[in-house]
């Protein structure tokens, strides 16, 4: 462990908000069940999986990472288990369905808008694009209603989409009206994800609850590794062996009796870099139900539940037009339903 800025890293010993664009959700998943018999007994789980679901070593260690891999109803530490006679291994793999994504007339909540390209300020409990259980709604939807020509560019279920939030975080994107848009949006992102310096910044309001201890100053990096977590396969961890450098910088906007309004700057862009950083690192997001701590405080509790998600908005959003180069910079002020929550808790003892 070591000390940077006032704050306690962690270097990999045992936070929509992700400039890493995931494969395009599927529409439906294909279940693989195989129950170990005495011609199997001792098999490594990866020969399982291969063998129930028809799919290669290196899709089986795919499949593992995500999550997807389960024996005896629990999710594997390994791929390297041996099978017992009577293990029940069950492999989803997720299928591509057709689907036409279909134009819908959703308010969008516009900051920018030109030939190129759209800024858009989303809201919390909007989709970005069509996955399992959210074929409509979408922000996808919203925009082939706006825009009218953005069908196939970056994908057929995501036309457009460069980055995205998670559906219950709120705030500022850009989606590419063209081929050349999205390539130059995309390259932005992608050297983001890898903390490179370039153009782009965005940067994230969170009220996290506890706040970072008094001791470790007004603001801070964590810099970790960052993964899957090792027994949760579907969640992120900051606490690995191994895994892709994760780098996020804090500063205190506001302190709180009970919380703290915190500024994020992403160094990186890894998936739920900045609910796993603060959640791993003592200060959660609040609201977050992934990674946060339970309110033990009864009122604190019930704000959570009535608040319904995580308290994080992406509020600064800076880059290069990817066309005309010229310096773009928005800024997008906390939601109505955060806001409240700020106004409570600054009464709070």
């Amino acid at each position: 462990m070591v000390i940077e800025d006032d704050i306690a890293i962690v270097d990999g010993d045992a936070d929509d908000d992700s400039d890493e664009l995931q494969p395009a959700g599927a529409l439906q998943a294909e279940v693989f069940e195989l129950t170990i018999d005495a011609s199997s007994n001792g098999e490594r789980l990866d020969a399982s999986v291969v063998r129930a679901a028809g799919v290669s070593r290196a899709q089986a260690q795919r499949l593992f990472e995500a999550g997807a891999v389960m024996v005896n109803g629990a999710v594997p530490n390994k791929l390297a288990t041996r099978m017992r006679v009577g293990d029940h291994v069950r492999v989803e793999v997720a299928t591509a369905k057709p689907l036409e994504v279909v134009a819908e007339a959703i308010p969008l909540d516009i900051y920018f808008e030109d030939a190129h390209l759209i800024v858009i300020n989303k809201p919390a409990g909007m989709v970005v694009h069509p996955a399992l259980g959210h074929s409509t709604g979408t922000l996808v939807n919203a925009l082939l209603h706006h825009c009218h020509d953005l069908s196939g560019i970056g994908g057929v279920m995501r036309p457009g989409i460069v980055h995205r939030l998670d559906k219950d975080t709120s705030g500022l994107m850009v989606v590419s009206k063209h081929d050349a848009a999205h390539q130059g949006l995309a390259e932005m992102f992608a050297a983001k994800s890898r903390g490179e310096a370039g153009s782009l910044a965005r940067r994230y309001l969170a009220l996290c609850a506890p706040g970072p201890r008094r001791e470790v100053g007004r603001q801070g990096i964590v810099r970790t590794l960052y993964g899957r977590h090792p027994v949760h396969r579907k969640l992120f961890s900051s606490k690995v062996q191994r895994g892709k450098p994760a780098v996020s910088h804090w500063q205190l906007v506001e302190a709180l009796p009970a919380a703290a309004l915190l500024e994020f700057t992403l160094q990186t862009g890894r998936t739920h870099q900045i609910r796993v950083h603060a959640a791993d690192h003592g200060f959660p997001v609040f609201g977050d139900t992934t990674y946060g701590y339970r309110q033990r405080d009864d009122r604190l509790a019930e704000l959570a539940s009535g608040l319904g998600r995580q308290a994080l908005h992406a509020h600064v959003l800076e880059f290069a037009h990817p066309i005309t180069h010229a310096p773009l910079a928005f800024k997008a002020p906390l939601p109505d339903d955060i806001l409240h929550v700020l106004a409570v808790m600054r009464t709070h003892t």
